[in-house]
C-alpha cells in the first residue's frame, strides 16, 4: 500500500512562490498518474495538475497554466509542484493523489490521497 504525505504549504503574499511535495512511502509503479488537486473552504476539490509517472507526460488545469509546473524524482517516489505568481484565489487546501491508470483531471480516477497541505496566499 502507497502512502502519500504533502509538505510546502504555507502562507504567502500574492505574488509569491510555493513548492509542493508529495513523497510516495512505497513503490511508484509507471502505469500510474499522480496529480494535485486543491479544495476552497466551501468548494468542490478541483483539478490542478498531473503527470504520468512512465513518462513524465503532464497535464494542467487552465487557471494554473504557465504559472504551475509539476515534476516528479522517480528516485525519491516523490512529485512537486512549483507554484509562482500566487494569487488570493489560490487559496485552497492542496492534496496529492494516485490513479492507477491514465487517471486525467476527474478526482474520481484516484483512488489514493494525502492528507493535504494548506496554501494561503495574502492580498
Amino acid at each position: 500500500q502507497v502512502h502519500l504525505v504533502e509538505s510546502g504549504g504555507g502562507l504567502v503574499q500574492a505574488g509569491g512562490s510555493l513548492r509542493l511535495s508529495c513523497a510516495a512511502s512505497g513503490r511508484i509503479v509507471n502505469g500510474v498518474t499522480m496529480g494535485w488537486f486543491r479544495q476552497a473552504p466551501g468548494k468542490e476539490r478541483d483539478f490542478v495538475a498531473a503527470i504520468r509517472w512512465s513518462n513524465g507526460a503532464v497535464n494542467y488545469a487552465t487557471r494554473v497554466n504557465g504559472r504551475f509546473t509539476i515534476s516528479r524524482d522517480n528516485a525519491k517516489n516523490t512529485v512537486y509542484l512549483q507554484m509562482n505568481s500566487l494569487k488570493p484565489d489560490d487559496t485552497a487546501v492542496y492534496y496529492c493523489a494516485v490513479s492507477f491508470y491514465d487517471g486525467g483531471n476527474n478526482p474520481d480516477n484516484y483512488r489514493l490521497w494525502g492528507q493535504g497541505t494548506q496554501v494561503t496566499i495574502s492580498s
